[in-house]
């Protein structure tokens, strides 16, 4: 038998925190922006994905109005670096709510290096990094999906296999529910199934 969690029924924040325990795992977008100022942000943001693969679009949702979505609407760039196991401390410690004045980049003592086709920086021991120029937002109620332009992909040498990122030397964290992560854990390779018609019976 199957408990049922109606949105008509169920408390909003009980709701939220049933469907991201279920919708598992989820990649993170660890987020570089600039302010218009000038600041450096750095935050992790656990609802990413492929919005499109020609054009290429990456997006991400901004749950309330936080300085990394503040930034993007500014400034238009963003660089999604990859959370790789090795940075988790770093990637939750930047998820604390640093007032906007603040630098997580600093605060942390996260090394940066500088992106090639936009202004916010990448983070140095991030093994990859995707550099977007914002294509669009939508809101839906407290949260708004961002969508961003890929202009480039750094990759670091290390980790690739000929043209093709090694996921396993990637080793990337995802969120689970609650205050949970997770590893990459087991790899399976299976391919797809083409299609062949049946011989016709006579």
């Amino acid at each position: 038998m199957k408990r049922e969690f109606t949105t008509a029924e169920t408390d909003p924040g009980r709701l939220a925190l049933t469907l991201k325990a279920v919708v598992v795992p989820r990649p993170i977008a660890w987020i570089s922006t600039v302010s218009a100022d000038g600041v450096t942000n750095l935050a992790p943001h656990s609802f990413f994905t492929v919005a499109s693969e020609v054009p290429p679009i990456v997006q991400f949702t901004s749950i309330g109005s936080k300085d990394t979505l503040a930034n993007v609407e500014q400034t238009g760039e963003f660089v999604v670096c990859l959370a790789g196991r090795e940075l988790l401390a770093e990637v939750n410690g930047s998820g604390t709510n640093y007032p906007s004045e603040l630098s997580e980049f600093e605060e942390l003592g996260i090394e940066t290096e500088p992106s090639g086709k936009v202004t916010p920086p990448r983070v140095r021991r991030s093994p990859a990094a995707i550099e977007c120029r914002l294509a669009g937002t939508v809101p839906f109620g407290n949260a708004t999906v961002v969508f961003g332009q890929v202009e480039s992909i750094a990759i670091d040498e290390e980790v690739l296999d000929g043209d093709h990122p090694d996921v396993r030397k990637l080793d990337p964290m995802a969120r689970l529910g609650s205050n949970e992560w997770t590893t990459l854990g087991e790899v399976l390779e299976l391919d797809r199934i083409p299609f062949r018609p049946t011989t016709p019976r006579g």
